[in-house]
C-alpha cells in the first residue's frame, strides 16, 4: 500500500462520525453478531503467574523492579500474584466456565530460558506451557499466544535490552523455539504486545521497566529493533513452520481513538491524524503498509531534529532490503483498545535538545456524561468504533482482532461491579456497529 496522506485517506471516518450529536453517538444498537464471531479473555504471564523463581525460573525485569522497596505502591509484585502457576486446574475450570472459544496468554521468557539464550533451557517452564496449552485445547478452548508481554530476562537487560541490536537476533532464537516445542497446537502468535507501549513508556517516560528515561531518542531506537525483530520472527515462522503448522503470526499493537478538538479547524484534524500516526502507525505502517514509518512521523522528527542542530534525525532509517523484508509481516491486524483521548494542534517553541516534543499534546477525554472516569481511564465507547474505521480506511480492510480491552475499577469493588459491565456492555455494542454482517 501507498504511504499515507497527512490527513490520511481515513479522515473520513473524522467527517462521517465526528458531527453526531450525543442520541447518535450513543445510540444503543440491539443486534447480532456474525456466525464464527470469535469470544475471549486475555491475561499475561507476570500479572497471572507467580513462581517467580519456581522450578529454575530466573528474574525478568518486573521482578527486578516490583523487588525493590518502594518501587510500587505497597511494595506489591508479582511474586506470587494470582498463583497461576501453581492453580493452573482452577483457571482451566473458570475458562470453561466463562464459555469463552479462546484465551490470549503470554510465555515467561525467563521460564523458558532463565538467560534469555536457548542454552539455558528449563524443561520444567517448557512443561508448564505444555500443560496450559493441553489443559486448552482439551476444553475447545483455542490459545493464542503471545511471545514478548514486556518481561524481559534481566540477564538480557543487563546488556542494554531492546535498545541493544543484538536482541533481534536473540528474539528470534526464542521464537524460533517456542514455535518448534508449541506450534503443533498453538496456530494463532503475536510476537510483541504494544511495542509502542515498550519504547515509548519503558525507554522514553521511564514509567515502566527497564524505566530508562530518554525521551526523543532512545524510543525511536528501540522501536526500530521490535520492528526488525517481530519481522525476524515473522520470516522464520514463514520459513520453517507454516507449510506444517498453519498458523498466523502477528504484532498486538495499542491505540487510543484520538478526536480533534474541534472537527470543523483542518489543522485539529491533521492533529488528531497525527497523534494516531505517532501511536498506531509508528508499527503499523511499516508492517501493513509499505515498510516505512509514516511520512507525519518522518517529516515531524526529521524537521526538529534539523532545528536541533542534528545532522541527521533522530528517527532511524530503513534500507529498501528491509523495508520490503518488514511489509506485510502480519496475517491479521491486532488491535489494543481502552479508551479515547482529545488531540489538538499544539504551537511550541522548540529549544536546542529539548527531545521530548515529537508527540501531539494530548489531553483527557472530557466527554460529557454518561462517560464515566474510572482510575482516570475514561469510558468513551464510541471511540472505539471509530478507531475500527479508521484501520479499515487506513490499512486495506483487515481482519481484525480486539486483543485487549478492559478497565480498571477501584481496589474494594467486589462481585457487584456495574461499572464494568456498563464498560463492556457500550465498547461489545460498538464493536457490533462495526462487525461486518
Amino acid at each position: 500500500m501507498p504511504p499515507s496522506t497527512v490527513p490520511s485517506q481515513a479522515k473520513d471516518v473524522w467527517r462521517k462520525f465526528s458531527k453526531q450529536n450525543n442520541f447518535q453517538r450513543k445510540l444503543y444498537h440491539y443486534g447480532t453478531f456474525p456466525q464464527g464471531f470469535g469470544w475471549g479473555v486475555s491475561s499475561s504471564a507476570y500479572q497471572i503467574e507467580g513462581g517467580w523463581n519456581a522450578d529454575g525460573k530466573n528474574s525478568s525485569i518486573w521482578d527486578t523492579f516490583t523487588q525493590e522497596p518502594g518501587n510500587i505502591p505497597g511494595n506489591a509484585s508479582g511474586d506470587v500474584a494470582c498463583d497461576s502457576y501453581n492453580r493452573l486446574d482452577e483457571d482451566l475450570y473458570m475458562l470453561r466456565a466463562l464459555k469463552v472459544n479462546s484465551y490470549r496468554f503470554s510465555l515467561s521468557w525467563s521460564r523458558i530460558f532463565p538467560d534469555g539464550r536457548r542454552s539455558s533451557m528449563n524443561q520444567k517452564g517448557v512443561d508448564y506451557y505444555n500443560r496450559l496449552i493441553d489443559g486448552l485445547l482439551a476444553y475447545n478452548i483455542t490459545p493464542m499466544v503471545t511471545l514478548y508481554h514486556w518481561d524481559l530476562p534481566q540477564a538480557l537487560q543487563d546488556i542494554g535490552g531492546w535498545d541493544n541490536v543484538d536482541m533481534i537476533n536473540i528474539f528470534n532464537d526464542f521464537c524460533d523455539f517456542c514455535f518448534d516445542k508449541f506450534g503443533d497446537r498453538v496456530k494463532f502468535w503475536m510476537t510483541f504486545n504494544q511495542p509502542q507501549t515498550i519504547a515509548w513508556s519503558g525507554y522514553g517516560l521511564g514509567q515502566i521497566p527497564p524505566n530508562v528515561k530518554n525521551p526523543g531518542i532512545a524510543p525511536y531506537r528501540v522501536a526500530h529493533n521490535l520492528i526488525k525483530a517481530h519481522a525476524r520472527a515473522y520470516h522464520t515462522y514463514d520459513d520453517k513452520y507454516r507449510t506444517s503448522q498453519g498458523g498466523l503470526v502477528s504484532i498486538a499493537l495499542n491505540a487510543d481513538w484520538m478526536e480533534p478538538k474541534d472537527v470543523t479547524v483542518p489543522r485539529e484534524v491533521v492533529a488528531a491524524d497525527r497523534a494516531l500516526q505517532f501511536q498506531l502507525g509508528w508499527f503499523a505502517h511499516p508492517i501493513f503498509k509499505n515498510g516505512d514509518y509514516p511520512e507525519a512521523m518522518k517529516w515531524q522528527v526529521g524537521n526538529k531534529s534539523e532545528i536541533q542542530g542534528l545532522s541527521e534525525s533522530r528517527l532511524p532509517s530503513f534500507t529498501e532490503e528491509e523495508k520490503s523484508f518488514i511489509r506485510g509481516t502480519a496475517d491479521i491486524f491486532c488491535v489494543n483498545h481502552y479508551t479515547t483521548k482529545i488531540a489538538r494542534h499544539a504551537t511550541m517553541r522548540l529549544t536546542p535538545h529539548s527531545y521530548d516534543l515529537d508527540k501531539d499534546l494530548i489531553e483527557a477525554e472530557e466527554s460529557d456524561s454518561p462517560t464515566t472516569a474510572i482510575s482516570n481511564q475514561r469510558a468513551v465507547a464510541w471511540g472505539l468504533r471509530r478507531l475500527l474505521n479508521w484501520i479499515k480506511e487506513e490499512y486495506g480492510d483487515p481482519e481484525i482482532y480486539i486483543t485487549e480491552n478492559g478497565v480498571a475499577t477501584a481496589s474494594k469493588t467486589t462481585w457487584d461491579d456495574s461499572t464494568r459491565v456498563f464498560y463492556f456492555k457500550t465498547y461489545v455494542d460498538e464493536a457490533l456497529k462495526g462487525a461486518p454482517t
